[in-house]
Order: structure tokens, then C-alpha cells, then sequence
């Protein structure tokens, strides 16, 4: 008995993961609704969010590899696959927090976890167009590629686009309201790059400090 529920909650999870990724869609066409229905009506699941960040690495790392040598100047041994995921969650991670921060002081609406699945969902676009333009910069011509070009751009504005209005719906701001505090979510973003930068540039001389003195101390005893 405890196998066949088990597997009829697996069945479940299943076709809800499948069901809020598949709402992904539905918010690139419809944002209003979309983001709104996403929160409050839980039409979104962390799962298919999740699962949208794992993808945009995949087509970020894709793009790098497979994209025409005409359209992407990059050497695909020298990628350091790390670091081109971190490119992506770093920025991604202290964008959600900041955001957060800053408009919980100032009667935001949204929790992290809805601006996390918001920004997330925002990603499709340029996932979908991205994963079409790989192709096409295979098969076009240096006069056709204009398409490739204007593929890459359409999937960057269409998920900023969505950014903002995801904001505006989950915090229930005015346009004005959400492009100032992205604004200020940006200029926050620069500031803890600087102080994660400083942060660890101290803790690199420290190491550097301890090591050398190690160093002289052994020297001197042996």
C-alpha cells in the first residue's frame, strides 16, 4: 500500500513540476497575469524555477561551444565551466537579495523565495531564443546574420522586459516605483560585489601574510 501511494505522489509531483514549468509560457505571453497568477494563485513551483537557472547554464555553456566561430570569438578549451555558471548565479543571487532587502523596506509585497521564481521564470526567453539561435548561426551566411543578431538581442530585452514587470506584480508597485528601486537594486549589487571583492582580497593577504611568516619562522628554526 505505502508503494502505490508512493508512487501516485511521484506521479503528482511529476505532473505539477511539468505543469508550473510549462506555465513558464503562459507568463512570457501573458507577464501581467502571469507573474501575479505565479505568486499569488501559486501557479509557480521552486522546482520549475530551479530548473529554469539550471537551463539558462546549460545554454549559456551551449552558446559558448556550438554557437558559429562568425557569431562567438570564444576558444571552448580555454571556458572555465565554473566560472561561466558563476557569471550567472553570483549575479543572479545577489540581484534576488538585494532586491528583497531594499523593497521590504519599503512595502515590497514579495518574499525571496517570489522574487527568486519571478527573476527564474523572467529567464525563459532567452532560453527558448537562444536555444533557436544556435542552430540557425550554423546554417546562415555572414549577409543573413542579422537573424542570429537580432535572435540574441529579442531574447536579452523580452527577459528584461519580464523583470521588471515580474517586479511590479510581486511587490505591487507603479512602473515608476519598480525601475527606481531596480535601479537601487543595482547600484546595492555594485556595492556588495565591492565589499565581497575587498572581503576576499583581505582574506587572500591574510592567507598570504601567515604563509609567509610560516615561511620565515621554519627558516629560522631550521
Amino acid at each position: 500500500m505505502s508503494t502505490l501511494v508512493r508512487k501516485v505522489i511521484n506521479k503528482q509531483g511529476w505532473a505539477r513540476f511539468f505543469s508550473t514549468l510549462k506555465y513558464a509560457l503562459y507568463v512570457m505571453t501573458h507577464p501581467f497575469d502571469g507573474f501575479w497568477d505565479l505568486i499569488h494563485e501559486k501557479r509557480g513551483s521552486l522546482a520549475a524555477a530551479n530548473f529554469l537557472v539550471f537551463m539558462t547554464l546549460v545554454t549559456r555553456l551551449m552558446t559558448l561551444q556550438y554557437t558559429n566561430f562568425m557569431f562567438n570569438h570564444v576558444y571552448w578549451p580555454e571556458v572555465n565551466i565554473l566560472q561561466q555558471c558563476l557569471s550567472i548565479l553570483l549575479p543572479l543571487g545577489i540581484f534576488c537579495v538585494c532586491n528583497w532587502g531594499l523593497t521590504t523596506l519599503f512595502d515590497g509585497k514579495g518574499r525571496l523565495k517570489d522574487v527568486y521564481m519571478a527573476t527564474a521564470y523572467a529567464l525563459a526567453p532567452y532560453v527558448i531564443l537562444q536555444l533557436i539561435s544556435i542552430p540557425i548561426s550554423n546554417v546562415v551566411t555572414a549577409d543573413e546574420s542579422v537573424f542570429v543578431t537580432v535572435l540574441n538581442g529579442l531574447g536579452l530585452i523580452w527577459s528584461g522586459m519580464l523583470i521588471i514587470t515580474g517586479m511590479m506584480m510581486i511587490h505591487d508597485y507603479s512602473l515608476g516605483k519598480t525601475l527606481l528601486f531596480l535601479f537601487i537594486t543595482i547600484i546595492g549589487m555594485a556595492i556588495v560585489i565591492f565589499l565581497l571583492l575587498l572581503f576576499f582580497s583581505l582574506v587572500g593577504d591574510g592567507v598570504g601574510y601567515f604563509a609567509s611568516l610560516y615561511k620565515e619562522v621554519v627558516f629560522r628554526l631550521y
